[in-house]
């Protein structure tokens, strides 16, 4: 009987824990929490938790700990992310390096944007994750700092098109995080802890409200002072469209409105210059089908009868270079599979029977070549001999032979494949630079346009770095997209002095509103919720919880 009776007061004492546990704690309609915690646990009822104390952290030891770690993995996949989206006008340069060294070609740049995209929405919406995004994030910014060094060049003029908008988010960022911050400064019992929450907040904060003043942009330009559209020169045709460096490819360029023709030529071994960029011809004909044992031997080592054997189109439609390129119709398909190498002198004729412009890097043979000691001889013969080609329409690059060349076509344009000084030259009648875009400069182009030197920027695919080659000044650029680029009527984020003002100044106080406002509710709610605290003291001790409290120190007492 005994043995029961203390059973039954067990049982009584631990219903009055429960129910003591419940009466402290409170139910708050919180849906994006309870969201957080249907994601986490699945459990999708009402947020319960109990109220914190003034002067205390609403988290535990391990979430504070975990918190930054998981603002460092949003950070870095943030960054990743719009490093790697910037980098889009390259992808089709780090696919070709992937496929020099793997052997095949597969899309590698547009799977990393997937899974970067991927990792940074997982993160971003479920807050979930972060050792994985982190260990992404912080692997792919070391390949790319390792591997693909000039990259980071690209983010570097990014930001002179992106810094104004990147701006903006930066400030929302800190509206947003404003919540947090109010929340547990006002929360904080020590005025140290209050310092150190809002002094790095402020210093951030107020950074960011004056950067503007430090920001160069030269899409930020008054009315009228916009130079023309930049020429178009097609990269080895319009690669997008067709391949590379066959007829149908340059023939889309003149269809698309392309003023010039970019291409890569080569001497085959008995003589006959033809188009190809690559050293073998493995990745842009069939030669594994024709000729499966010589599919490493150097392009130049073939005769012009064998390489015209070759099926020079079929790869496009099978392996897809560009990660964004679009279908072909069915005529373009039928048309993309009949291509074959093209020869120098017919790509020549095509260019001066439309009037366009040609530029095109010319290869050395190798060694035991016949023609290794007279390639700039026999392209001039066939520039000049074979092809009828005006003169004026070609941009010669080639920097071996410069003075035999000009004296024997004066003619040509020449141009200059690096930057050096104006005097060099003008002493050398170099008439264009052509530049890799990652060498863009408003400052350099400018000082050359006065010397009567134009700019060509190569290879500029995006529309957002055509439009900084636009504002920089540069007098055409290279590019595999001239039916993408052709349609810009002017370039993309380009605006007033004026109108950057207003967009600043407005930001920065609609930002300065919302924060104040913010830090105002945290105050105010905390506020109410001490004198409610202080108001209800001596009702719940003199009250029904004050019995209940003195029960429950009892009940020792009775067990015993």
């Amino acid at each position: 009987m005994e043995a029961s009776s203390t059973s039954f007061k067990k049982l009584k004492f631990g219903k009055l824990k429960v129910v003591r546990r419940r009466l402290l704690q409170r139910y708050e309609h919180q849906p994006f929490i309870s969201c957080l915690a249907g994601f986490y646990s699945c459990r999708w009822k009402r947020y319960q938790r109990q109220r914190t104390e003034p002067g205390k952290c609403c988290c535990k030891m391990r979430e504070c700990l975990f918190f930054p770690l998981l603002i460092g993995a949003f950070c870095l996949s943030l960054i990743f992310l719009y490093t790697w989206g910037e980098g889009k006008n390259d992808y089709n340069n780090f696919d070709w390096y992937n496929y020099g060294n793997l052997g095949f070609w597969f899309l590698w740049s547009l799977v990393i944007l997937i899974v970067a995209s991927i990792l940074f929405t997982y993160i971003s919406l479920l807050l979930i994750g972060t050792f994985l995004v982190l260990g992404f994030s912080i692997a792919c910014l070391f390949a790319l700092a390792v591997l693909w060094g000039d990259h980071w060049k690209t983010v570097r003029l990014s930001f002179q098109i992106t810094a104004p908008y990147l701006h903006i988010g930066a400030i929302a960022i800190m509206v947003l995080l404003s919540w947090p911050v109010a929340l547990h400064a006002i929360r904080a019992d020590k005025k140290v802890i209050q310092v150190i929450i809002i002094g790095p907040y402020l210093a951030i904060l107020l950074f960011l409200f004056l950067i503007p003043l430090g920001m160069y942009s030269p899409c930020i330009r008054e009315m009228g002072t916009l130079g023309p559209k930049p020429a178009l020169i097609g990269h080895r045709g319009a690669p997008m469209l067709a391949p590379e460096n066959t007829e149908m490819s340059f023939q889309k360029t003149i269809e698309h409105g392309g003023d010039g023709l970019e291409t890569d030529v080569t001497i085959s071994y008995d003589g006959v210059p033809f188009l190809m960029h690559d050293t073998t011809l493995k990745r842009t004909t069939n030669i594994k089908e024709v000729y499966p044992n010589d599919t490493d031997q150097n392009a130049a080592l073939f005769s012009w009868d064998t390489l015209q054997k070759l099926n020079a189109g079929t790869w496009f439609l099978k392996d897809k270079p560009f990660p964004f390129m679009g279908s072909l119709s069915k005529a373009d398909q039928n048309q993309a599979i009949n291509q074959s190498i093209y020869k120098l002198s017919d790509f020549l004729h095509l260019a001066d029977s439309h009037n366009k412009l040609v530029i095109f890097d010319l290869y050395r043979p190798p060694d035991k070549h016949p023609y290794r000691n007279l390639w700039i001889s026999r392209t001039l013969e066939v520039i000049l001999k074979e092809s009828g080609i005006r003169p004026h329409l070609v941009l010669w690059l080639n920097n071996n032979m410069r003075s035999f060349v000009q004296s024997v076509a004066p003619g040509f344009q020449h141009t200059m494949g690096s930057k050096a000084p104006v005097e060099d030259l003008l002493k050398n009648n170099i008439v264009k630079l052509n530049l890799v875009y990652t060498d863009m400069s408003a400052e350099d182009i400018r000082k050359y346009a006065e010397a009567n030197i134009t700019t060509n920027l190569y290879v500029v695919n995006e529309p957002w770095l055509f439009s900084l080659a636009w504002c920089s000044g540069a007098h055409s650029v290279t590019t595999n997209a001239v039916h993408l680029l052709k349609n810009l009527s002017q370039p993309l984020f380009l605006m007033t002095p004026q109108q950057y003002n207003i967009m600043w100044i407005l930001t920065d106080l609609t930002s300065l509103l919302l924060i104040s406002l913010i830090f105002a509710l945290h105050w105010w709610r905390e506020r109410n919720f001490l004198c409610c605290a202080q108001e209800s003291n001596p009702v719940l001790e003199s009250g029904t919880y004050n019995k209940f409290r003195t029960e429950l120190s009892d009940m020792p007492a009775v067990l015993a």
